[in-house]
């Protein structure tokens, strides 16, 4: 069974999608973005908010997470998003891959989706 997860702590979904979808004792929350924020960093600040707002709406945490994809559009940007995400993913840390992209919607410069298990 799914159900669909929504919070006011997160940006609405832009298109027909669901900030996250629950099956089972697994949450997985769509690609969350900050282009309003100036900087990488700013953003994936931002991205954590929004993730951990989704997370908690259905139960879990960022401890509960096994698996991160992280989109950048310019891998010159690593450094500076893996300083936010060291900081704010507890460990141990999930699995995670890391891809560069040629865009991303909004003009942002960085996307980042999460899977948990409780």
């Amino acid at each position: 069974m799914k159900n669909v997860i929504s919070t006011s702590g997160a940006p609405s979904a832009i298109g027909p999608y669901s900030q996250a979808i629950k099956a089972g004792n697994m949450i997985f929350t769509s690609g969350q973005i900050a282009p309003k924020e100036p900087t990488v960093a700013a953003q994936a600040e931002k991205i954590f908010d929004s993730l951990t707002a989704i997370l908690n709406e259905a139960g879990f945490e960022l401890s509960d997470v096994v698996k991160t994809t992280v989109f950048l559009t310019d891998m010159g940007d690593f450094a500076e998003l893996n300083e936010v995400y060291g900081k704010r993913m507890p460990a141990p840390y999930p699995g995670r891959s890391c891809v560069a992209v040629a865009a991303l919607p909004a003009g942002a410069r960085v996307e980042i989706e999460v899977v948990a298990v409780k």
